[in-house]
């Protein structure tokens, strides 16, 4: 994880982020330049961030907004007070609504991004100016320093090409905190041929099921907000096991890009999980990146425990081979 450390400094009312990245001060510096790639890493895991303005000069403005599972939103605007490449750039962020107007009672900020090459590649000291303590605690408070730990975590796979960063690791787990775990696998196709094996019958009952030996015997899918989804598997010839399937309700739908659904156990009040599925192409090759929220710990490891990441290598191998070769 990039992020060494994050102080707070109540006397000085500010808070800064200390960043370590193995890649070049230019390489680093195109990833803070560039909305496209900045988009991918700014928000946490779960609201990504769309800079829908970015004029990178002294005086203009970038804004963003970052969409949350459930539909929540959050915009934030820079204005660029220094720009000094590849060294470093400062900006006023401010909280605002969709039409880039600041929000009452809600503080607006001096941040301050240097970069600075290391042995091992470049540091980054971003610290944020506040002018008051009330100002520093509310924005604690709102989560941001464990929301930048989140949010920086995700920037090796934007400093390297992506079959660099994920090409042979199969599907990976990470335990981001006792609710939230990320699974990420790198596959060889498009990312409207993934969408579609994700989102059309005939693909999914190509693919999705798990270990050998077992079928998808019903299949509904959900392609708009509020639509129901259900999913069922059971055992070919002399398999062991009982049939079971998930349903649930989709939430959010940005093809071919992001589908936010609930999901739980046919014929049960759960525990039910938000899984947020996530789709980014590059160069010919898309990564899958599913973010799941439990209601507990204790239902995270109870599911986990059942090889449930085994069972998605077996299906996501099955996608690369079958309908993505295809």
């Amino acid at each position: 994880m990039p992020v060494t450390d994050v102080l707070t400094d109540a006397e000085n009312l500010t808070m800064t982020v200390i960043a370590d990245f193995a890649a070049p001060i230019e390489r680093v510096w195109n990833a803070y330049a560039d909305p496209r790639q900045l988009e991918r890493f700014w928000g946490p895991p779960g609201w990504p961030a769309t800079f829908t303005a970015f004029d990178h000069t002294v005086g203009g403005r970038a804004q963003y907004t970052m969409a949350g599972p459930r539909g929540e939103r959050s915009s934030g605007s820079w204005e660029f007070l220094e720009i000094d490449a590849p060294r470093g750039f400062a900006v006023i962020d401010s909280f605002v609504d969709d039409d880039g107007k600041p929000l009452e009672g809600f503080p607006a900020m001096r941040m301050t991004f240097a970069f600075e090459e290391t042995a091992d590649g470049t540091r980054m000291v971003n610290t944020s100016y506040f002018d008051s303590i009330e100002s520093l605690e509310q924005v604690i408070q709102m989560g941001a320093i464990e929301g930048t730990r989140m949010a920086m975590a995700q920037i090796d796979a934007v400093l390297q090409d992506l079959r660099d960063y994920a090409q042979g690791k199969g599907t990976r787990v990470e335990l981001l905190d006792d609710t939230h775990v990320r699974i990420t696998r790198l596959v060889e196709g498009s990312r409207d041929l993934v969408w579609r094996a994700h989102h059309e019958p005939e693909l999914m009952r190509q693919w999705l099921l798990g270990p050998d030996g077992w079928e998808m015997t019903e299949c509904v899918v959900a392609l708009a907000p509020g639509d129901a989804h259900r999913t069922s598997w059971a055992p070919v010839g002399d398999t062991p096991g009982e049939a079971f399937g998930f349903e649930g309700e989709a939430v959010l739908v940005d093809a071919p890009r992001r589908a936010v659904s609930t999901e739980r156990m046919q014929g049960t009040d759960g525990p039910e999980t938000l899984n947020d599925l996530n789709l980014y192409e590059e160069d010919g090759a898309t990564l899958i990146t599913l973010l799941i929220e439990y209601p507990d710990q204790e239902t995270r490891d109870m599911i986990l425990a059942t090889g449930m990441a085994d069972g998605m290598e077996a299906s996501y191998a099955r996608l690369e081979a079958g309908v993505l070769a295809g």
